[in-house]
This record gives C-alpha cells, sequence and structure tokens, in this order.
C-alpha cells in the first residue's frame, strides 16, 4: 500500500520535512515512489513553509493512496480533500 508521508531531513533543531508517497513497508527515511512536496516549520514565512505539487497528490489519492495523519492536516489547510487514516 502507498502512504503520503513525511520524511524527515535538516539538522538537529532545524528540521525540514518533505512530502512523500512511499510504501507502507519502507521505513520513515526510506527508498520514496515519488517526492510531492516540502514542508519548513521553521521559516517564519507562512507562504513559505508549504510546497505541494497539487496535481500529483490528488493522482496518488485517486489511486488509493492514504495520507498519514500530519499530511492529511497539512492537504485539508490548503484545500486539498483528504481522510485521515
Amino acid at each position: 500500500m502507498v502512504k503520503i508521508r513525511l520524511k524527515r531531513m535538516g539538522r538537529t533543531h532545524s528540521p525540514f520535512y518533505r512530502i512523500n508517497a512511499m510504501d507502507t513497508r519502507s521505513p520513515r527515511d526510506g527508498r520514496v515512489i515519488e517526492q510531492l512536496g516540502h514542508y519548513d516549520p521553521m521559516n517564519k514565512d507562512e507562504s513559505k513553509q508549504i510546497l505541494l505539487n497539487e496535481e500529483r497528490i490528488r493522482y496518488w489519492l485517486s489511486v488509493g493512496a492514504q495520507a498519514s495523519d500530519t499530511v492529511c492536516d497539512i492537504l485539508n489547510r490548503n484545500g486539498i480533500e483528504a481522510t485521515k487514516l
């Protein structure tokens, strides 16, 4: 099964996350099927915190991918309808 979830990047105390389509069996920072955007909670400018490839996210959701709870909240805040697990 494919999940849309976060992959942690960045330094200690300076997190940066990529939003990815990943196999559920792969670890958090493991192999990625496709990168769909990024989330930078440390950026003070809220308009630059989240960058999404909406077309590809909608595609993955349409073929049955499940969004994690955190990603679901991010998508819903940006106008993409996603249901929690």
